[in-house]
């Protein structure tokens, strides 16, 4: 039934590649329509150019957010998507991965993968 799908749990390690490189821990939200990056990690990878802008609302308001292309390696692997500046930074993960790369993926969510065992 799935084969030759990614199984991804709701948290990710992922490689955010512009001019330099970073691992870090990514959000996976099925309910997010685009994925968001935080502002300062693409600034300090020198991501862009901002290509557009989108009108997002989320949890803290409906806002104007500039839009990126950038490249990102899950599970092995890569992916272009545009992704929406945010400023992240009081957030547990500096990356939320949404539907724009989760329906054009090869992927299926499995909230149980990486979850503490009690």
């Amino acid at each position: 039934m799935n084969k030759g799908k990614i199984i991804l749990g709701l948290i990710e390690e992922i490689v955010v590649i512009g001019k330099k490189e970073e691992k870090v821990i990514a959000r996976i939200d099925t309910g997010a329509t685009a994925s968001s990056i935080d502002i300062y990690l693409a600034s300090k990878l020198q991501l862009g150019p901002i290509t557009n802008t989108k009108v997002v609302k989320s949890a803290s308001g409906v806002k104007k957010r500039p839009i990126l292309k950038a490249k990102i390696k899950l599970d092995g692997e890569i992916i272009e998507a545009e992704f929406t500046l945010a400023d992240r930074s009081h957030m547990t993960y500096p990356v939320l991965i949404g539907q724009n790369i989760l329906k054009n993926g090869n992927f299926l969510i499995d909230p149980r993968k990486g979850a503490v065992k009690k």
